[in-house]
């Protein structure tokens, strides 16, 4: 196999890594109970979809 003849430099390994990296997942608000949830999911607080009741939820 062959080999790196020189050292790549701290710059150019840091710029192939520049996509390794984490998101902060996307949030909304429900619009029934006003918590924070992701978009295009149940809330799992009241447990309603789009203006519908999905989910039972049990109060502890």
């Amino acid at each position: 196999m062959p080999n790196p003849k020189r050292r790549h430099s701290k710059s150019r390994r840091d710029k192939r890594r520049t996509h390794k990296h984490l998101n902060a997942p996307s949030l909304t608000l429900c619009p029934q109970c006003q918590e924070v949830k992701k978009p295009h999911h149940a809330c799992m607080s009241c447990g309603t979809y789009n203006s519908r009741e999905v989910v039972t939820v049990q109060q502890i």
